[in-house]
C-alpha cells in the first residue's frame, strides 16, 4: 500500500509539474523575442499616432519606448499593434501583446473581472463633449434630445447614460467601434455631439476640415484615470512596467533630463544615484541591469519631456499640465521612492 501510495503521488507531481511550469516569465519571453509588443490605439494624435513613415509616437507610445529602452537598451525594440477599443481587452488577455498602453480608463469592473492589472495611471482624464459652434449650446446640460456620437466597449457609454439620467435629460446614443467613425459621423451631422475623453476630443477636433469650427464643453462629468494595462498572471511584469513610468516620474521631480542625465551620474544627491543606478541594485528586484532608469531617461525623457512634446505646449494639441502635473506643483502625478 505504501508503495502504491508513494507511486500515485509521484504521478501527481510529475502531472502537476508541467502546469505549474507551462508559463515561461513574460520578460524572458521578451527578452528571447527580442522586442516588446505593445498594444496603442488605432491612432490617437498626442498619445499613440504613427506619422508618414511609419513612426509612432504620442505620450502611451513613450512608455512603451521607455520599457523597451530598460530592457533592451533601445527604444526602438517594439512592434506597435493597434487595437481599436471593442478589441484591446481580449488582445492582451490572450497573449497577442505583452502591454496595453493605449488611453484605458481604470475601473473596478476592469481590475478585477478581466485578470488584468492596472500598472498606474500616466494620463488623469475625464469626459467631455464636442459639439458645432452652430448649435448654439454652451452647456452639456443644453443637449437635451440631443444625438450623441460615441464609441462602443468603453466607459464613455455608462458614464453619458449616468449624466443624463441623474440631470433628467434625454439623449439618442450613435454608436461606433472607432474613434474615426464617430468624428467622420459628427462632421456629416449624425449627431449632435461627440463624446469621449477630454484629451481624446482635442484630438479628434483636429481631424474636422475646420476644427476652428467646433468646441469643446466645459463639463467634466466623469473620471478617467488613464494607465497600462498587463495581465496580472505575472506579477515580475506588472512590476517592471509599474517603474519604468515611476522612474519617469521621479526623473522629473528631481530634474534629470533627457539632455543632462549623463552629467547628474556624478550628483551627490542619493535619490538621483539610486534613480540612476549609480547606488545600489534595485534593478534586479524587476529582473534589469542597474542603470535601467538611466536608460528609460537617456533615450525617452522624464514625464514632463514626454508630456510636452506629446500633448502638451510643444504639440500641437497644446494641453495644460493641469492634473497631470507633478504632486509638488499640485497636480496628481506622485511616484514612490527607489530605495
Amino acid at each position: 500500500m505504501k508503495v502504491a501510495l508513494a507511486a500515485l503521488l509521484a504521478c501527481a507531481v510529475t502531472a502537476l509539474a508541467p502546469a505549474a511550469n507551462a508559463q515561461t516569465p513574460l520578460l524572458t519571453t521578451v527578452k528571447n523575442r527580442g522586442h516588446l509588443i505593445c498594444g496603442v490605439s488605432p491612432g490617437l494624435a498626442g498619445f499613440g499616432l504613427p506619422d508618414a513613415q511609419g513612426q509612432w509616437a504620442g505620450l502611451d507610445v513613450d512608455l512603451c519606448r521607455g520599457i523597451a529602452a530598460a530592457v533592451f537598451d533601445d527604444p526602438m525594440k517594439v512592434k506597435f499593434t493597434p487595437l481599436s477599443s471593442k478589441d484591446r481587452f481580449t488582445a492582451l488577455q490572450s497573449g497577442e501583446v505583452d502591454l496595453l498602453s493605449r488611453t484605458s480608463t481604470w475601473t473596478m469592473a476592469r481590475d478585477t473581472s478581466l485578470g488584468l492589472s492596472f500598472a498606474g495611471v500616466n494620463y488623469y482624464d475625464g469626459q467631455a463633449f464636442l459639439v458645432k459652434k452652430t448649435l448654439g449650446v454652451d452647456s452639456a446640460l443644453k443637449l437635451n434630445g440631443a444625438s450623441i456620437c460615441l464609441q462602443q466597449g468603453t466607459t464613455t457609454e455608462l458614464n453619458v447614460a449616468d449624466y443624463f439620467r441623474k440631470n433628467g435629460i434625454k439623449y439618442e446614443p450613435v454608436t461606433f467601434d472607432k474613434g474615426d467613425e464617430a468624428i467622420t459621423a459628427f462632421q456629416s451631422g449624425r449627431c449632435d455631439a461627440l463624446t469621449d475623453d477630454s484629451s481624446a476630443l482635442y484630438a479628434l477636433r483636429l481631424k474636422l476640415v475646420k476644427p476652428d469650427e467646433a468646441v469643446v464643453l466645459p463639463e467634466i462629468i466623469s473620471k478617467e484615470p488613464l494607465g497600462p494595462v498587463v495581465r496580472s498572471s505575472d506579477m515580475p511584469w506588472f512590476n517592471l512596467v509599474k517603474w519604468v513610468h515611476f522612474a519617469m516620474l521621479n526623473a522629473e521631480e528631481l530634474g534629470v533630463t533627457q539632455a543632462n542625465v549623463e552629467q547628474q551620474k556624478s550628483s551627490t544627491n542619493p535619490e538621483i544615484r539610486r534613480l540612476l543606478g549609480v547606488e545600489g541594485k534595485f534593478g534586479e528586484a524587476i529582473g534589469l541591469t542597474p542603470d535601467w532608469a538611466y536608460r528609460v531617461v537617456r533615450h525617452v525623457g522624464n514625464y514632463g519631456e514626454a508630456f510636452e512634446r506629446n500633448v502638451g505646449a510643444g504639440s500641437v494639441l497644446k494641453i495644460a499640465r493641469g492634473k497631470n502635473d507633478l504632486w509638488t506643483k499640485g497636480g496628481l502625478q506622485y511616484a514612490p521612492p527607489i530605495r
